[in-house]
């Protein structure tokens, strides 16, 4: 160590260097290790911030996908829909074709009948007038002259001679109107054949649709849980009057004597009936979605982490997500029975269907109908909001059977598949 005036020499033991090298070093390897271990952080971290990216871009895309996919969905349901309803029309058109060649048909046979009838008349007033002139011709040979006169000879000539002519007239006419009878008899009963021909190939092509038509829709409430024999049963006791929407009346096809003109129409017109009631009965369930348009499918049906609390909890319903006051529509004809503030659904709707089943429509901003209002599928009841216990805008849609919470999935599943089909 120098200062000013002298100069110190410090000396340092063997140990003393030691312990100093070694702490030296120790600093310098610590300083080295902790860089690396920032470094290596950094690293990691900077992978797993790439990865986190890269698993969000995945995931936005797999969304994508699925959103793409499901309107692909509901647009071949909505035109699925369209080809139905067209087979309906075409079918009700078919039927009307039936009943007028029911009606065709009878008046056809009606006129063989008369032409028969009129037919058998001549051939008898032919016959009289053969036995007639055989007759006059049997008097004037054996009949004695009266008068040796040459004017009463005469007179009964000409008698007789007139009543000849008159008579051989009458036959040819006879023969004539009998002639033309039998050729008519003919061009009606080849218009019959026809007529039985082209019905047939009517009839084949309209149990071709129905029997079509009829197994998906059976199909569509077997796959929904509901008894198809037991809700046709139902849709009829609503719908048993005259005239009443869509049910066909089976009493077309009876004669007027009361007799069934065509057991095959009868059958036929009896599928059209249960077809008809299918239809009736599609309008009942709610098959159909309570959003259209863009929407993400949130939460399903089931156990699930609760968004709220964290605990698992039962979900009744699923939650579809969409801009705020989206349209929220009927998934079926019903009846309102509650509207208003209810704890945990905020604004809802209720809606009473047939069958035992309730749809409800929470978490709404605005509500649109009344209690006790009648709606039809499709009605806009509500818009979406935010209200209740919620975390976002969304609608929380349930389907209650008897008051037990169902899966909404397997009516808008099944009505798809029927659709799709």
């Amino acid at each position: 160590m120098k200062s000013d005036d002298d100069t110190r020499f410090v000396r340092l033991r063997p140990g003393l260097q030691l312990v100093a090298v070694t702490t030296g070093a120790c600093v310098v390897a610590w300083t080295i290790f902790a860089t690396a271990i920032l470094l290596m952080d950094a690293i990691s971290a900077g992978n797993l911030r790439d990865r986190a990216i890269r698993d969000h871009q995945t995931y936005e895309e797999r969304l994508q996908f699925i959103a793409e996919e499901r309107d692909a969905r509901i647009r071949e349901a909505i035109a699925a829909q369209s080809r139905f309803n067209s087979a309906l029309d075409h079918i009700s058109v078919m039927q009307s074709q039936i009943l007028e060649l029911e009606s065709r048909q009878r008046e056809l046979e009606a006129g063989i009948d008369g032409i028969q009838s009129t037919l058998r008349r001549e051939i008898k007033q032919h016959q009289n007038a053969r036995d007639m002139i055989a007759s006059l011709q049997d008097s004037s040979v054996t009949a004695p002259i009266a008068s040796s006169q040459p004017n009463a000879h005469a007179t009964v000539e000409e008698i007789l001679s007139d009543a000849l002519a008159e008579t051989a007239s009458e036959r040819d006419h006879s023969a004539k109107r009998a002639l033309e009878a039998h050729d008519r008899a003919e061009d009606l009963e080849f218009d019959l054949t026809l007529f039985q021909e082209k019905n047939n190939q009517i009839l084949r092509q309209i149990e071709e649709a129905v029997t079509i038509s009829l197994v998906p829709l059976e199909q569509m409430f077997l796959n929904a849980g509901l008894e198809p024999d037991r809700i046709i049963e139902l849709v009829r006791r609503g719908y048993s009057g005259k005239g009443g929407p869509l049910v066909s009346d089976i009493t077309p096809v009876l004669g007027e004597d009361g007799r069934l003109l065509s057991p095959r129409n009868g059958e036929l017109l009896a599928q059209i009936d249960r077809l008809n009631l299918f239809a009736i009965a599609s309008t009942l369930v709610p098959f159909a979605m309570p959003v259209k348009g863009v929407f993400r499918h949130t939460s399903g049906f089931g156990f699930r982490r609760d968004p709220k609390t964290g605990r698992r909890r039962m979900h009744n319903g699923i939650d579809l997500a969409a801009a705020y006051g989206s349209d929220i529509l009927a998934t079926a004809d019903g009846v309102v029975t509650d509207v208003g503030w209810r704890s945990g659904f905020g604004k809802l709707v209720r809606i009473r269907h047939d069958f035992g089943i309730e749809t409800l429509y929470a978490h709404n901003s605005k509500i649109l109908v009344k209690k006790g209002q009648k709606v039809s599928r499709g009605d806009h009841i509500a818009d979406m909001g935010n209200t209740g216990r919620s975390t976002g805008t969304h609608l929380h849609y349930e389907i209650r059977v008897g008051g037990k919470p169902i899966n909404p999935m397997t009516y808008i599943k099944a009505a798809k598949d029927v659709f799709k089909n």
